[in-house]
């Protein structure tokens, strides 16, 4: 027997056991080797200890109910195992442990399990949730697991969107939309046919998209049916209301069936029916005759002979033709006779209200009051008799310029329209009354007015103009704070509205000349427009309404919006597309960023917090974006805090929290409204990254002095959904979080409001106020925002002098070999983004100083435009600069 014992710890190969033992047996027969010359100095030692390796690790756990979820972890080799939850070590006597032996290895393995209640992730106070993590040991050092996230789960009630019913025509593509309720965890969506579940798979006719939309691709007369969208997660179900959709078939005509026998009237007839195919479902019946009848004899029937015969034997004496011929023609005459005079006399009667030095009013109309292409309504079109207008009519503007006279020989063209000038007050002495097939409108003019007079001249018009005008005075509404307006003609102008960052540049020359218009400016207030966006695309600045959209440009105008789209990434997450409505209200796609081509109306300048639109038809537009795939967009917001004016007569307290946009005009907007219902600024609103991550944005208050304080909310958080905050369709959002305090002695409010978006960033306002100090209004500029006034008309509009302008122009526009052109220019400034847009244009120089003024209009210097010049060796214009402008 070998006496050698083995140790747990230590595995001695079984070689060298068989060695050891072979040696130790024949030492006493053997005495040629000794016994130091056969053993070792000491045996080999068995390998060091691996670091832990964890077999199953934590997994994400949601809390049904009141039941407490388990949490599992397995290392080996391990010899401790314990969880630490949001930092903190969990209690040695949480744990429960489980000890075994790998048996492939020989490695100690052990479990851990934890018990996560209800209780626990509720009393969380942080922006993050609650989580676990598992952490074992051994003599190589520790090892930690992944974070096990435990979350409340739930499924609210309400949809956010159900389905509607509808009737659609048969093979027509049908979209059922919605939006399951707000849970946790995100609820799968089904969508069933007359309570069966619909199967893609089985019927590829059907698609559920991935927004859970429901797709028919063609309407077939068996999809009539009732179609309930059901939402479902672990904690319950939830069925959306049933949306009838009818599938119809309008009628159609058969073939004609073949004519019938002559009748004794010498007509026959045929008949048709509506069954090719016959309505279905509602569908309309076929318009037309079911029968028609004609003559059958072709004017040979036997009755009309006998006629034809009796008149052929009594034809009419040479006299009596004479006659009839004689009284034909003075009739005639007579008729002529008294329309003239109708004429001579309603004419007379219209001139009664003319004097001054116009004598014909067709010619002032022609020449005075309508662009060179205007025909005159016809004077006999039954829908619009000759009777007086009725000039109480909305008022509106004219489709073209509202003024236009030939410029004299001796006129200056370089005059100022002065759009405070009285000759823009309309004067009673001279009113010429303009009929029009489509328009009723009263042009009021001074009667000393002379030709000089054309660049300072405004006209307005009472009056709607055509189908456009009806459609937009549902919906532009000028309200204050929402728009300007001005007359502005060849010298050009800029129109801004205050403290919104949205404005219009209208460049020198766009303007005929001798041409002028009323121009406007309008943001549209989200409750009286229908919004860009639809599907995963978002709005990202406000809907702006400029015009009159049936002006010709000569040249681009720029349109500045603000965004509130976060670019400042590496890489872009945003798919950024400008739109515009149609006159029908329906929104176009004019371009989406990046994918330009020649055809491309526009070009768009896109810049940290607002974007340029070099544009020939003005119109309505707005921004939109979706994220681009892999990473989600952010959206920019802000958070701004509002609390009742004091002093506080009441018990009762609250403080409103806003959610809007990172735009100037979206802060306007909510400080005129707290404004109208007494509400004070607390604090400069906070900012706040939004991602495209479909989660909801919580707002939870904390630290109440209970002794004091009462909280009314029965929640402990409220949550604004995601949908709400990213479509942009509902504004301005917010939170209200009511209080009471215990007597009216209390007067000192401290509490923290929590405010972020789940799995996302959030903020915290630390509130410390007086609520019976009576406080000034914190009402701050909004970023981006100026003190520019309203409008500026003419040179004073622009920083650039209009004899730079044309010399740089002059110096660039014509191709250089060696690149120092135009392009290279649009290089040193950054608007290099598409150069062919600007190579279309006339003077690619000019359209490239017209986007430096918009983007500049509120820190316009020359410096910036002078060291991109100097930067390309174009010290001629520098020289000019110097000594005319002011760099």
């Amino acid at each position: 027997m070998c006496p050698l014992r083995m140790q747990r710890d230590h595995i001695v190969g079984p070689l060298v056991l068989l060695l050891v033992c072979g040696f130790v047996a024949s030492g006493t027969e053997s005495s040629d080797y000794s016994e130091a010359e056969v053993l070792p100095d000491s045996f080999p030692s068995a390998p060091a200890e691996p670091l832990p390796e964890f077999l199953l690790e934590p997994e994400d756990a949601f809390i049904v109910k009141n039941r407490p979820v388990q949490l599992r972890c397995r290392a080996s080799p391990a010899t401790q195992i314990y969880f630490k939850c949001n930092g903190e070590w969990v209690n040695q006597n949480d744990h429960v442990t489980r000890e075994s032996l790998d048996q492939l290895t020989g490695l100690v393995v052990r479990e851990v399990d934890i018990s996560v209640s209800r209780t626990q992730v509720e009393e969380l106070f942080g922006l993050e949730d609650y989580w676990c993590q598992c952490v074992a040991w051994s003599s190589a050092g520790t090892t930690k697991s992944n974070r096990a996230y435990v979350r409340i789960a739930y499924l609210r009630k309400n949809f956010e969107q159900e389905p509607l019913g509808r009737e659609v025509r048969l093979e027509q593509e049908v979209l059922l939309q919605c939006r399951p309720p707000e849970g946790m965890p995100a609820a799968e969506v089904d969508w069933l046919k007359n309570e069966d579940v619909i199967d893609p798979s089985q019927d590829p006719n059907f698609l559920i998209t991935i927004d859970h939309n429901l797709i028919i691709k063609q309407a077939r007369l068996s999809d009539t049916a009732n179609y309930t969208c059901v939402a479902r997660n672990v904690v319950a179900r939830r069925r959306s209301s049933t949306a009838t959709l009818i599938v119809y078939v309008d009628g159609g005509w058969t073939e004609w069936a073949k004519w019938s026998a002559c009748g004794t009237e010498c007509t026959h007839w045929r008949s048709r029916e509506c069954q090719a195919p016959p309505p279905i479902n509602g569908g309309k019946h076929c318009s037309g005759s079911m029968m028609e009848s004609k003559n059958c004899t072709e004017g040979l029937c036997a009755r009309n002979k006998k006629v034809s015969i009796e008149h052929a034997s009594h034809p009419l004496s040479p006299g009596m033709g004479v006659a009839v011929y004689t009284g034909l023609v003075v009739a005639l005459l007579l008729t002529v006779v008294m329309a003239l005079g109708v004429g001579v006399l309603a004419y007379r009667r219209r001139c009664r209200h003319l004097h001054g030095d116009i004598t014909d009013s067709s010619s002032a109309l022609t020449a005075a009051f309508h662009p060179g292409n205007y025909k005159p309504p016809r004077q006999d079109n039954p829908l619009h008799p000759s009777a007086p207008p009725d000039l109480t009519a909305t008022a509106g503007a004219f489709r073209g310029p509202l003024f236009s006279l030939p410029q004299g020989i001796n006129d200056s063209p370089h005059k100022i329209p002065m759009t405070t000038s009285p000759l823009l007050d309309p004067l009673p002495s001279l009113k010429i009354k303009v009929y029009n097939s489509s328009t009723l409108s009263s042009l009021e003019l001074p009667a000393d007015m002379g030709v000089g007079d054309g660049e300072i001249l405004s006209l307005k018009s009472v009056g709607t103009v055509g189908r456009e005008r009806e459609f937009h005075s549902h919906t532009l509404s000028r309200e204050p704070g929402l728009s300007t307006s001005a007359t502005l003609g060849h010298l050009g102008g800029r129109l801004t509205i205050p403290n919104t960052g949205v404005s219009l540049l209208v460049p020198p020359g766009t303007i005929p000349q001798g041409k002028f218009y009323e121009m406007y400016l309008i943001i549209n207030k989200w409750d009286k427009t229908t919004l860009p966006s639809e599907g995963s695309q978002t709005v990202l600045s406000p809907v702006v309404s400029c015009g009159p959209s049936s002006m010709l440009l000569n040249r681009p105008v720029v349109l500045t919006l603000p965004h509130c789209a976060q670019l400042d990434t590496p890489t872009p997450d945003w798919t950024l597309t400008l739109k515009t409505q149609t006159h029908q209200g329906a929104w176009e796609e004019v371009l989406t960023v990046g994918e330009e081509t020649l055809s491309s109306p526009c070009y768009l300048q896109l810049e940290e917090e607002c974007c340029h639109v070099l544009m020939e038809q003005l119109g309505t537009y707005g921004l939109v974006g979706q994220s681009c795939p892999p990473r989600p967009a952010c959206k920019r917001l802000q958070l701004a805090l509002f609390a009742p004016r004091a002093p506080c007569l009441s018990l009762d307290y609250s403080l409103r929290i806003y959610c809007i946009h990172d735009t100037p005009h979206a802060l306007k907007e909510v400080l005129d409204l707290e404004r109208s219902l007494g509400g004070v600024l607390l604090e400069d609103p906070k900012p706040l990254f939004f991602k495209d991550s479909y989660h909801n944005l919580r707002l939870s208050i904390h630290d109440i002095p209970h002794n004091h304080w009462r909280s009314k909310l029965l929640a402990k958080y409220q949550e604004i959904p995601f949908y709400h905050i990213w479509s942009g369709s509902q504004r301005p959002l917010h939170c209200t979080f009511s209080l009471e305090r215990a007597s009216l002695a209390v007067s000192q409010l401290a509490c923290k409001i929590c405010v972020r978006q789940v799995e996302g960033e959030g903020q915290i306002f630390q509130l410390h106020t007086d609520i019976q100090e009576t406080l000034p209004p914190h009402s701050p500029l909004p970023s981006g925002s100026t003190c520019l006034p309203s409008s500026q008309v003419g040179p004073y509009a622009f920083r650039l002098p209009d004899s730079i302008r044309q010399k740089i122009c002059a110096s660039l526009d014509a191709p250089s070999a060696r690149g120092c052109d135009w392009r290279l220019l649009a290089r040193s400034l950054g608007f290099d983004r598409y150069l062919n847009y600007f190579a279309t244009k006339p003077s690619p120089t000019g359209v490239l100083l017209d986007l430096w003024e918009a983007c500049h209009q509120g820190d316009a210097d020359l410096v910036s435009l002078a060291t991109a010049l100097e930067e390309m060796g174009k010290s001629e214009v520098l020289v000019v600069m110097t000594t005319d402008g002011d760099c």
